[in-house]
């Protein structure tokens, strides 16, 4: 009989398919805990979860990406850099690098980010392969942990320039402000809902304007900003769509 897709879908637990999809071997413990989102860990009496090893992995993959990006273009302006690199590493990128190992059949959720379809949610995806990238250079060392970031994202790499000057909305948005004397950038974040279900509101502003000059929804307060710049963009410039 098939599962009740109202029922908690459990993890896989040959995580030894997840390691060899993933490319390195990864300390047991740091596998774990690279797969501990935070709604199973809450459920389970508050013990930790992966938010310290995405924290470090964000870092990793941010220094390996910009490093290749470099090397890989040796006549692109920083600016073009800037945005090829955020356009690599933002939330839907890594979440479709993420469905190529199937990440998401391993991931500890709590009930309600299982019943409500966490295992496929850009951001539970993003963030956990962020998680695995620290949990893998902690394990190997930067070397190890930079051969197989490159090996799971040559896919993004190949169309970075194409993908980078639209996806870095926040970065066109400073730049064009600069650029027609309106001042700083800033932004208001609201979030509300469950763990499984938050969703945030970010409003942009510019020093220059009294009130919001964008505004976006997303599952992150970084894209739901990435969205209200959009938006600013596509009301302060038409021409940059």
């Amino acid at each position: 009989m098939a599962r009740s897709k109202h029922l908690p879908v459990p993890p896989r637990t040959d995580t030894d398919a997840l390691v060899e999809a993933w490319g390195t071997h990864i300390d047991a413990p740091l596998l774990k805990l690279a797969l501990m989102h935070r709604s199973y860990a809450n459920e389970a009496g508050g013990i930790a979860n992966n938010e310290r090893l995405e924290f470090l992995g964000d870092s990793v993959l941010s220094i390996i990406i910009a490093e290749k990006l470099y090397e890989q273009y040796p006549d692109v302006a920083e600016s073009d850099l800037s945005r090829m690199r955020a356009a690599t590493v933002s939330q839907q990128p890594l979440a479709a690098a993420a469905r190529r190992i199937g990440l998401g059949d391993f991931v500890f959720l709590g009930k309600g980010e299982s019943m409500h379809g966490g295992r496929e949610k850009d951001s539970i995806l993003s963030d956990t392969f962020e998680a695995l990238i620290g949990a893998t250079y902690l394990t190997n060392g930067l070397e190890e942990a930079r051969r197989v970031v490159l090996a799971r994202l040559r896919f993004l790499l190949v169309d970075a320039p194409a993908r980078g000057h639209h996806q870095d909305w926040k970065t066109l948005l400073v730049e064009y402000s600069q650029s027609e004397g309106l001042g700083d950038v800033t932004y208001e974040v609201e979030g509300e809902g469950p763990d499984h279900q938050r969703v945030f509101t970010a409003h942009a502003f510019v020093s220059e304007c009294t009130d919001a000059v964008g505004s976006g929804q997303a599952s992150s307060k970084k894209h739901a900003e990435n969205a209200a710049a959009q938006d600013a963009m596509n009301r302060l410039s038409p021409e940059e769509e």
